[in-house]
Parts: structure tokens; sequence; C-alpha cells
């Protein structure tokens, strides 16, 4: 069985205030060009189909016409979940009457929870489609209070996969989560919090012929060959600069992964920092295509007029520019410290500037009321 493995799509994506759709389009072309070329039995979509719960009418109608062609034309059956950007009411309608059409879209954790399984000429392949969910949804799923975490929770639902189904078959895991190792961007929304890490481990997928991971936005493989992330679509931020974009074309024989295949995808316009004077910039040769996204950093210590407007007219898709500052070594010093606080969660971030003030740690449970309150507000975001 040759199954392709994409995820993080992230439809209707705003970058610096630039509407993605139409690289999208352009990328999702190729992807068909790739499924038209190589032909895979099934099609696995590892969460993010769309960037928010209220994604644009235009990111709907590519998300529309990119499942019909794989489903109608190419007859190739779509096993998707939705990612922690995704609204799960919203995906979740009319998914049971899709199913009969090719598509198996899940979206929560059913009572009567069963994999997809499909046939090859080696017997079934079982496809356990785990959207993201929190880990309260797995506790009242499976009954359990105790579990507090998202590894708590993944390990919650192995164990009822294991009681409930025979394991010396293949069984392929499709799930949106941060496996602990993996390498993140800045692009990724963290995960909730709340109760504990957001990092599952990557042992307990031990008895899986295949894990197919979305949310990391970059292609990767974690402690062994066969848990995988396919990475995004498209670059997303500054920080995917080096990162090379492709999807993961997994080769199943009788027992387990024969190969992989990395198929690169290349955008029309790629992400890319580039650096000068601004005279050198403005000749059009820093770049190494002009209609690029570009990250500018000047050199010059003079005053510019209009750095910006006349950036513009040679490489039209600027999307940040700032100077570059050597001076003096306490500048180096806090633009390191700045980067660090950069990576920081919202509420250490927090619980640093509550103590640079107050000169204490900050209390148990005022963290506690803090967490609550930024996970209230990610979920707010979600749903705008």
């Amino acid at each position: 069985m040759k199954i392709l493995h994409t995820a993080d799509w992230h439809l209707g994506k705003i970058v610096n205030n630039v509407y993605m759709t139409e690289d999208q389009e352009d990328i999702l072309h190729k992807l068909l060009e790739i499924v038209k070329t190589y032909q895979p039995d099934v099609i696995i979509i590892a969460g993010d189909l769309y960037d928010r719960s209220i994604p644009p009418k235009e990111a709907v109608d590519l998300l529309n016409r990119t499942l019909t062609t794989l489903i109608q034309e190419y007859n190739i059956p779509v096993l998707a979940i939705s990612g922690n950007h995704d609204s799960a009411d919203r995906l979740e309608f009319g998914s049971k009457i899709f199913r009969s059409q090719g598509l198996y879209l899940e979206t929560k954790l059913s009572k009567s929870y069963e994999p997809v399984t499909l046939q090859d000429e080696h017997g079934p392949v079982h496809f356990h489609l785990i959207p993201y969910v929190e880990p309260a949804e797995v506790a009242y799923w499976l009954d359990d209070s105790t579990i507090k975490t998202h590894h708590q929770a993944a390990e919650g639902i192995i164990s009822y996969i294991r009681t409930h189904f025979d394991m010396t078959e293949r069984h392929i895991w499709v799930g949106h989560a941060f496996i602990a190792g993996g390498m993140e961007s800045e692009s990724e929304e963290r995960l909730s919090m709340i109760g504990g890490s957001p990092y599952v481990e990557a042992s307990l997928f031990d008895d899986f012929s295949y894990v197919a991971l979305g949310h990391l936005h970059q292609a990767q493989k974690i402690k062994r060959d066969e848990v995988r992330y396919s990475g995004s679509i498209l670059k997303y931020s500054f920080s995917e600069v080096n990162h090379n974009k492709s999807v993961t074309m997994v080769h199943l024989d009788e027992e387990k992964v024969a190969y992989f295949e990395k198929l690169p995808l290349y955008p029309r316009r790629d992400f890319e920092i580039v650096e000068g004077y601004f005279n050198e910039l403005l000749e059009g040769l820093h770049a190494a295509n002009k209609e690029n996204y570009l990250y500018v950093r000047l050199l010059d210590d003079g005053q510019i007029l209009d750095p910006m407007g006349k950036l513009r007219k040679v490489y039209p898709n600027i999307l940040h520019l700032e100077r570059a500052r050597f001076t003096p070594d306490t500048t180096s010093k806090s633009r390191e410290e700045l980067k660090e606080r950069q990576k920081m969660e919202p509420v250490d971030l927090f619980v640093s500037f509550y103590r640079d003030i107050k000169g204490e740690e900050l209390p148990e449970h005022r963290r506690e009321l803090i967490e609550a309150a930024v996970d209230t507000l990610r979920k707010e975001d979600r749903e705008r």
C-alpha cells in the first residue's frame, strides 16, 4: 500500500497581513500533480486543514475543490483529522455522508470508536484517526479523571486500541500532537499547557506500523523512521526559512514500512532573509527571486526617507524591514535576551515579569489563574 502523508495546510493563513490563499492554491495544484504521478492508494491529512476555526470563503472553496479532485476525479480515499487550528464542530458537518464518497474526516472521539480499515493484497490496514483533543476530552471519553496531560491522553487512547483491536495486524496512527524531541518553529501555535506538559513521548507508538503526524511544520522523524511529521505545505514564517517543504510517500509491505520517499513541494514565492546597504539592495541583486517574501535587514546608519516604499518597487513582497544594529555590546546582549523571551510561553513571560517587579516568585494559585486566562484567550482567538 502506498500512503501519501501531508498535514498543516493552514488554508486561509495570513502572514504579516498578507493572505496566502493564492500561494496555497498554487502549492495544492502541485500536490495534485504529485498524486497524479505517484498514484497513492490513500491520502492522509494530519490536521490543521484551516488556519482558524472560521476560515474565509476562499479557503473553504479551495479545500472543497482540492478534496473533490482527489476523491471524485482521482478516486483516492482521503483520511483527515482536525488540528488545534480547526473547528471540530464545523469540520464535522456532513462527515458521515462524506464517508460514502471516500472522505473519512474525524474531528471528535466517538464512544463507538472504530478505525478506518482499508485492504491491500496483504490484508487489512487499520487507520486510527485521532483528532487534536484536550486531555479533559479524553478523560471524559475514557471516564478516567486521572488524565491531565497530553501524554496521559495519548497513553489512554493507545491502551484502548490495544485492548479492542488485534495489534499483530498493521495499524497506522494519524494524530495532531507535539511529540517530545520534535523541532518547532514560530508559526506553530503552542498546544495547551493547562494541567501539565503538552508533549507526548514517541515510545507510546511502538506497536504502530506508521505514525502520521501533524502540528510541527518541519518535516522530520522522531526517535524512529516510522514516527514522522510531514511538515506544512508552505513556509508560514521566517523561522521556517531553511525548511524544505515536502510530502511523504510511505510504502507499506505485508508487515511494516518498506521505505519512504520525500517528494518536494516548490512554492511560487519562497521566504527569504536578505541583508545589505540600501543603495545596494535597490540594485535588485540580493534576493534569489525579487518576487519572494522578504525579511530585509538594512545595514545603513543614516536616515533614509521611505525605505519600504522605495524597496517595494524592486521587491514587491517585502513583509518585514528592520535596521541591523551592531553597537554597543549591550545591544547584542539585549537582542539575544529578546530572542529568548520570544521563545517563552505567555505564562512564563508573566512569571518573569512578576519576579522582576515584585522581587518574589508568583504564588501557585495565581499562576493557575494566569494559565486559565491564557487558555481562554487562545480558544477565543481560534474561534474568531
